[in-house]
């Protein structure tokens, strides 16, 4: 009997990845006026933004059903492993509250575990969870670490633009206008499970810096922990330019910094150009 590892695709996990790491990822769809996407299965990241960057209106994403869970959590038992589901934040989406459900037939070999988070910051609880699972510990054991260490994981993201914000009704179109011609870039993150403001920055490098000052603050980065790096769009420009910024808190400290690339369920609301960090604090 072994630990079967479960999560959805707004960790942005591709396939790869996931073969990689030996998981399961559930997709949520999404959706552009009529036409319907598995994300990460007939819909890549890239392809995503090839048609956001196309379209005049936002596309919407929907929910993993409790049917689809519990196909899954089925299939894992019946192979005679145990479950732990890791899913976004139950505050940013019902897929929390559709695994539960799914769960209740599964009492005692399906654990849920709320990330509390999305992106790639859940994306690094997974991996820290595949990391448990392969040394030898439990579905319980994994459990009752996740939940004390998510406590521990920080996202901050840049973003480039302020049209998708305005696009999707988060900001009105005089702020957007405002921020536009003032170079504003917001710096985003995940607080309580929800996403918040962290602060303005005027034109990129300010932003750079406004993160790194943002990472500090934290206390830095746990490297012994799994930790990325990610951009949205079809370039990674803007990402590499953070990189060269922000070297001072890399280097000497890590081998390679691992880039990830940002799918669309915060992609819908980032738009393209958008950098992130995800990190466990020390």
């Amino acid at each position: 009997m072994s630990v079967r590892i479960i999560c959805d695709s707004a960790s942005d996990i591709t396939k790869e990845m996931a073969q990689k790491l030996n998981v399961t990822v559930l997709p949520l769809k999404t959706i552009f006026g009529t036409e319907e996407y598995l994300d990460g299965v007939n819909m890549s990241h890239q392809e995503f933004f090839e048609k956001l960057i196309e379209t005049d209106e936002l596309p919407t994403t929907s929910q993993i059903a409790p049917f689809d869970y519990e196909t899954v959590f089925k299939e894992a038992i019946e192979a005679g492993d145990t479950v732990v589901c890791i899913t976004l934040s139950s505050k940013l989406s019902g897929c929390n509250q559709s695994a539960h459900i799914a769960a209740e037939e599964f009492e005692g070999k399906v654990f849920i575990v709320d990330s509390e988070n999305v992106c790639i910051a859940e994306q690094i609880l997974v991996e820290f969870a595949v990391r448990l699972r392969d040394e030898g510990k439990t579905a319980e054991e994994i459990v009752e670490i996740l939940n004390v260490e998510k406590k521990n994981i920080r996202l901050i993201a840049l973003l480039d633009t302020l049209e998708y914000l305005k696009k999707g009704g988060r900001i009105s179109s005089a702020v957007a206008l405002a921020g536009t011609l003032l170079s504003i870039k917001p710096v985003i993150g995940i607080e309580n499970g929800e996403v918040v403001m962290l602060g303005k920055a005027r034109g990129s490098k300010n932003g750079n810096n406004m993160l790194m000052s943002l990472v500090e603050k934290e206390g830095g980065i746990n490297f012994d922990k799994p930790f990325n790096v990610a951009y949205s769009g079809l370039s990674d420009v803007s990402l590499q330019k953070y990189m060269r910024d922000s070297a001072k808190l890399y280097e000497g400290k890590v081998d390679e910094i691992p880039v990830r690339t940002i799918g669309s369920t915060i992609g819908t609301h980032a738009g393209p150009g958008a950098i992130a960090a995800a990190f466990f604090v020390k």
